[in-house]
């Protein structure tokens, strides 16, 4: 092949992702709409535009209670789908999701350590469950820094274990010492992650930080392919890779801090979502970063308009994403591990 047709085969690729990326965008418009008018009330399934005219019930339920659910659900989605690319590319290891350099076990621990021995009173929890991811991020950074076992990013990566797992058994000590009566059913259903009561207040408090991370990743997408190199390649190739991994890290917990201190615990989406990304759009950060973002935002969005809608009861959303982002991961590596024996 000459080298203009590998640049057609390129270009003709390159636009085939974009309109997946426009089709996907365009979908999740849609999505969106759809789940503003689904619910349980006046019964199950979609509201009549009529009945949405008519009803000052259905209009206040619609848009002071669904909306800002919603579009929490949509950065939520976006946040740690970000997130998990950023670090499997960042590390080189298709395991890695936005918790384990101790951010989502941070959190964890400050929610408790709050509801505990504080107040659980809703922007304290908020403010605590993000001050403390960070502290995890930061315990994570200067141990690695300490540490004299392998490069930089096997011991970033042995610092976050060991980080969460000190958190984590912070939040069981927590626990024993939590009031089994009305403490630790709220430390419970924080663990499990949900979206239930969010509030207009809740979204425009988190939303500075989750648009200034995403910006920020999405500015910088073109440099993760620069910086999934190793240190000499990216360094010759005009990047400074500790300073600009650690800009990305910041730029990926950000938002990720924000969002898990008013949803709580919600698993498997950084980690599922970045595969799905990968095998639709390649290892390319340019197509699979918006990608995998999108598809975030997919797949929380239909999880939450499962848990709200499937059974009377709320279903918490930790639940339902675990649950599903197992069965996929299942599946693909299925698939995978066929191609593979072939």
């Amino acid at each position: 092949m000459t080298d203009w047709q590998a640049l057609l085969v390129a270009r003709m690729a390159s636009s085939q992702r974009q309109r997946v990326l426009w089709a996907l965008g365009v979908g999740l418009i849609a999505l969106l709409w759809i789940s503003l008018l689904l619910g349980r009330y006046p019964a199950p399934g979609l509201i009549s535009l009529e009945r949405l005219a008519d009803d000052e019930l259905a209009r206040r339920l619609v848009f002071q209670v669904r909306l800002p659910r919603l579009l929490t659900a949509l950065l939520l989605g976006m946040s740690l789908s970000a997130a998990g690319l950023v670090f499997q590319l960042l590390f080189g290891n298709p395991l890695v999701e936005p918790g384990f350099l101790g951010v989502s076990q941070g959190a964890a621990f400050g929610a408790a350590l709050s509801i505990v021995f504080f107040t659980s009173t809703a922007w304290v929890v908020q403010t605590n469950a993000a001050l403390f991811a960070l502290v995890g991020l930061g315990l994570s950074y200067m141990l690695a820094r300490r540490l004299r076992y392998g490069g930089w990013v096997l011991r970033l990566i042995l610092a976050g274990i060991a980080i969460s797992a000190f958190f984590s058994s912070g939040v069981g000590l927590l626990k024993l010492l939590a009031d089994p009566l009305s403490q630790l059913p709220e430390i419970t259903f924080w663990l499990l992650g949900g979206l239930a009561s969010l509030t207009w207040q809740k979204f425009f408090s988190i939303l500075p930080f989750s648009l200034l991370g995403l910006l920020c990743l999405l500015f910088y997408r073109w440099r993760l392919n620069i910086l999934a190199l190793s240190d000499e390649t990216a360094f010759s190739l005009g990047a400074a890779p500790h300073r600009e991994r650690a800009l990305l890290m910041v730029a990926a917990v950000l938002p990720t801090a924000a969002l898990i201190s008013v949803a709580g615990m919600v698993g498997w989406v950084g980690l599922i979502v970045p595969h799905l990304a990968r095998r639709l759009f390649g290892a390319d950060a340019r197509f699979s970063l918006p990608g995998a973002m999108l598809i975030g935002s997919w797949f929380v969005l239909l999880c939450d308009n499962l848990a709200r809608t499937l059974l009377n009861g709320e279903i918490p959303l930790g639940i339902l994403t675990s649950l599903i982002g197992a069965v996929t991961f299942l599946v693909l590596l299925s698939v995978q591990g066929r191609r593979w024996q072939r």
